[in-house]
């Protein structure tokens, strides 16, 4: 028997488990049951998130049991695509420093970061532009276009700027490009008082919030969808940054709370 054991790389222990396999209780059926939902429901969750999943329901488990069950029904998420960022930044607008680098948001509106990112329908290109409050994650403000002109960006932080109505005194980040250089861009922020800060130049890190926040949105939207159209892509991503991204998406940065519910906690 040792012999055998040392061949296949298994302790007695584990062989005799083996030979007589442990019944199934009727709550690790539960277990495994609600752990294959919220796989089903969140293909891109980790067995992090799905562990923190886990415990709101009510379940008694760490992550390295689901982990292991995990594994042993073949749920483990996979990464999809590598990101591309599309900025453009030659250009010769003002450019702004960099206050964000060493800015750690305390509360909504005191820190907004921007991005454009590109999305592939059947027979075009589209572009997103978002805006997102730095301190919760959320998004706050987002347009959907056929161009990489500069009104896109200003239609993303039009949005933003009616739905929170920040004081003054606001640090709005993004990267270089000509979008958030232009005249249209710069100025809505100074009428609102908003203080401007960019990206170093080549630098993706230093916007890292919005590069994270991209690459679940390609990840956990866009590369699981097949658009038939412009209407189609900009309804499905309208329900995922509202009502999946904003209300239900477990944020590890945010103690594993969507991001809505993070502001609600902070603002009791």
């Amino acid at each position: 028997m040792n012999a055998l054991c040392q061949m296949t790389g298994l302790s007695r222990a584990g062989f005799y488990r083996w030979r007589v396999p442990r019944p199934v209780t009727p709550i690790e059926m539960e277990l495994r049951d609600q752990m294959q939902k919220i796989a089903l429901e969140w293909p891109a969750y980790g067995y992090r998130r799905i562990t923190h999943e886990l415990q709101q329901r009510g379940f008694e488990v760490n992550h390295k049991r689901v982990l292991r069950m995990m594994r042993a029904d073949n749920l483990l998420c996979v990464r999809w695509r590598a990101f591309v960022v599309t900025t453009d930044s030659r250009h010769n607008l003002p450019v702004y420093p960099n206050l964000a680098r060493e800015m750690k948001a305390t509360a909504i509106n005191q820190l907004w970061v921007a991005d454009i990112t590109y999305i592939r329908l059947r027979t075009e290109f589209v572009y997103l532009a978002v805006v997102l409050d730095a301190f919760s994650r959320r998004v706050i403000g987002w347009a959907l276009g056929r161009t990489l002109d500069a009104e896109l960006a200003v239609a993303a932080l039009r949005m933003a700027l009616i739905q929170r109505q920040p004081s003054p005194g606001l640090v709005h980040h993004s990267d270089r490009g000509v979008q958030y250089a232009s005249d249209n861009y710069t100025e809505m922020l100074k009428q609102h008082h908003a203080t401007i800060s960019m990206s170093r130049k080549g630098n993706p890190y230093d916007n890292a919030a919005c590069e994270s926040f991209m690459k679940t949105l390609k990840q956990e939207e866009v590369y699981r969808n097949e658009y038939r159209d412009f209407q189609d892509a900009r309804s499905s991503i309208a329900e995922f940054l509202e009502r999946v991204y904003n209300q239900k998406r477990l944020h590890s940065a945010l103690g594993y709370v969507p991001p809505a519910e993070f502001e609600n906690g902070a603002t009791q």
